[in-house]
């Protein structure tokens, strides 16, 4: 088939590098301490416009209404609670974002209004019906093929995120199909296509990109972006490209007809590209040169084009108010990030970090990334910084920090140890000669605590979901024990050790882990919900399509693939809540957390502030919206 073309702007290849010092994790620390009490103030971020994302969870005693607190809401903003136009509350609800209406039958309807100042706003969308306790949103494989080798392969769903792509205040599904033969980048051999679509929340799909034969599949090859780059409110979506991509339009990006595949499957010649695509139709609106470009493949760590082909991305608020798209490729030796902005339809690099250059050369930055990244303001300066594992890059490219710990494969940022100032970083360690786990100064880098070394720590988690200690627990794949937020053991460790999620009613978190949710417990887990007929994505990371807070209250949605590969299925909490916090989607940390989620081996999300046992009332954002 023949595709009309897309003409590429052939960009002059250039390194924007800052001349910022870095700084060891010692040198840091003593040099790089805020006055005591400093405090600066939160710029206003722009965020999603976002309607009340009202859900009713059937429980089979009744409905769980629940719904948003946006960021900009008033604090003393009240609700009231209607079905099919009869309110259900008798006075306006100040706690918590969630009602339960006993009685109920699965199909009743419901809106929900707000009270500003003893005013009654306008109704809210209707809810959306878990009728069966999820919601099932419908999806249409891709047709299968043949590879040239003659490998037959099919599809399955794999990893999904959200935006608004088509700017009516509703989240849509941005999915990404993997054939069934796809690759890790050591493997040789021919993939199929991989296939991302646009997907509203009925299953009405927007439009079909089809990446080409020139984009190799598999969990390191195709990390998307979806956030609302520009402010016009409506979500962009961004990915790497190469000759003979189709975008949502049916037009080709490049040659069409080119196939740059070597005789292993490898892509290790032709032109490599960034393309920003229109998140309602899916037209690549502008393409640019692939920053950094492949070069000389054994730079990167190999011959055969293993590690040249390790790609992360992310977003991230690099002035402080508006977000920047996020590319990067390498991390076993050389890694480079490059930051773009997406302005009046074009693209601008705003800087390039690249480990190798002669700012960066023998400072320790080569060979320290993870299989993801973290976004986070980590020096409390109102723009955030890239956790890119055992290594940090400040907001203006500069190298912030490298303890020299090395590669590995998990890595989580948050307000860890609430009883300490700033951010903490957990993470595994891959090298055997380096700690097992440590725990860090997120601004600086210098070690916590850390854990034996001695083997290839291959999973770990850090979050609170235990409340008998304060703050977030800590455990890995390597470790016997549950770790406290300094480090002290705590006895028996959670029974997997994958995702997270906030399920039930109170602030601890819960055990995600393939197809199941498990309340830990000092003697035992409890089992909260057991995914049927679903199927859980990417081997032995067992990680759902989705985990985060989309719909309801603070509380996180998970979504599975069903196993068929016909539906996204939306689990909801059937469980209520008296605690009161902003839809997290309004946190930036948090939501920047949700667009990388998808980025190699996947990570929940953290917000910017501690959620757990005995937290204080939680911050309310500075944001605005379109």
């Amino acid at each position: 088939m023949s595709h009309p073309h897309i003409r590429i702007p052939r960009t002059r290849r250039r390194s924007v590098l800052t001349a910022a010092l870095t700084l060891t994790a010692a040198a840091l620390c003593a040099q790089y301490a805020p006055p005591a009490g400093a405090v600066e103030a939160a710029a206003a971020r722009q965020v999603e416009r976002l309607d009340r994302g009202v859900v009713s969870v059937h429980t089979g005693t009744g409905n769980l209404v629940g719904w948003r607190w946006l960021a900009t809401d008033p604090d003393t903003v009240a609700f009231n609670v209607y079905r099919a136009g009869t309110k259900l509350n008798e006075t306006p609800l100040t706690g918590a974002t969630s009602y339960f209406h006993s009685g109920a039958p699965s199909h009743a309807d419901y809106t929900v209004r707000a009270v500003v100042g003893g005013v009654e706003q306008g109704d809210s969308v209707h809810a959306v019906q878990f009728r069966a306790g999820y919601r099932d949103v419908p999806i249409t494989p891709p047709a299968g093929g043949t590879t040239p080798d003659g490998v037959a392969y099919t599809y399955e769903a794999n990893d999904a995120s959200v935006g608004d792509l088509d700017g009516d205040g509703a989240l849509d599904f941005v999915l990404k199909w993997q054939p069934t033969n796809a690759k890790d980048n050591s493997q040789s051999g021919y993939t199929g296509n991989t296939v991302v679509d646009g997907v509203r929340l009925d299953g009405t799909r927007l439009w079909r990109i089809d990446l080409g034969r020139n984009i190799r599949s598999g969990a390191h090859y195709t990390q998307f972006q979806v956030y609302d780059y520009d402010g016009d409110g409506q979500a962009e979506v961004a990915m790497k490209t190469a000759d003979a991509t189709v975008d949502g339009t049916g037009r080709a990006i490049g040659n069409a007809g080119a196939d740059h595949r070597n005789s292993g499957g490898y892509v290790l010649a032709g032109p490599e590209y960034l393309t920003m695509f229109n998140g309602r139709t899916g037209a690549a609106m502008g393409t640019v040169d692939y920053v950094p470009a492949r070069g000389n493949v054994a730079s990167w760590g190999d011959g055969y084009g293993n590690r040249v082909d390790r790609f992360l991305a992310g977003t991230a608020y690099l002035d402080g108010t508006r977000p920047s798209l996020v590319m990067a490729r390498g991390y076993y030796t050389r890694s480079v990030i490059a930051a773009w902005d997406w302005r009046d339809g074009r693209f601008t690099r705003r800087w390039t970090f690249d480990s190798a250059s002669s700012t960066n050369a023998g400072r320790g930055f080569d060979g320290q990334g993870n299989h993801s990244l973290s976004v986070a303001d980590v020096d409390a300066d109102g723009r955030d910084e890239i956790v890119y594992g055992a290594m940090t890059v400040d907001d203006n490219g500069g190298g912030l920090w490298t303890n020299r710990l090395g590669h590995g494969d998990a890595g989580h940022v948050g307000d860890l140890n609430p009883a300490r100032a700033g951010l903490e970083y957990f993470k595994v360690s891959e090298d055997r000669s380096k700690p097992g786990s440590w725990m860090a100064d997120a601004r600086t880098g210098q070690v916590l605590w850390q854990t034996a070394s001695g083997t290839d720590n291959g999973r770990g988690v850090s979050a609170d979901v235990y409340a008998g200690s304060p703050g977030a627990e800590s455990w890995s794949a390597a470790d016997t024990t549950l770790r406290s937020a300094t480090g002290a053991p705590l006895g028996r460790e959670p029974s997997s050790v994958n995702f997270v999620s906030w399920w039930d009613g109170d602030t601890t978190r819960e055990l995600l882990d393939g197809t199941r949710i498990d309340k830990y417990g000092t003697g035992g887990d409890t089992r909260l919900l057991t995914g049927a007929s679903v199927a859980s994505n990417n081997g032995s990371k067992a990680t759902p399509a989705l985990s985060g807070d989309i719909l309801g209250d603070w509380r996180e949605e998970v979504v599975w693939r069903t196993s068929d590969n016909r539906a996204l299925r939306i689990h909801s909490t059937p469980h209520g809540t008296t605690t009161r916090i902003t839809t997290l989607l309004h946190d930036t940390m948090y939501r920047t957390g949700l667009a990388w989620q998808n980025t190699a081996y996947n990570q929940p999300p953290h917000p910017s502030f501690p959620i757990g046992a005995g937290m204080p009332t939680a911050p309310r954002p500075t944001v605005t919206t379109p």
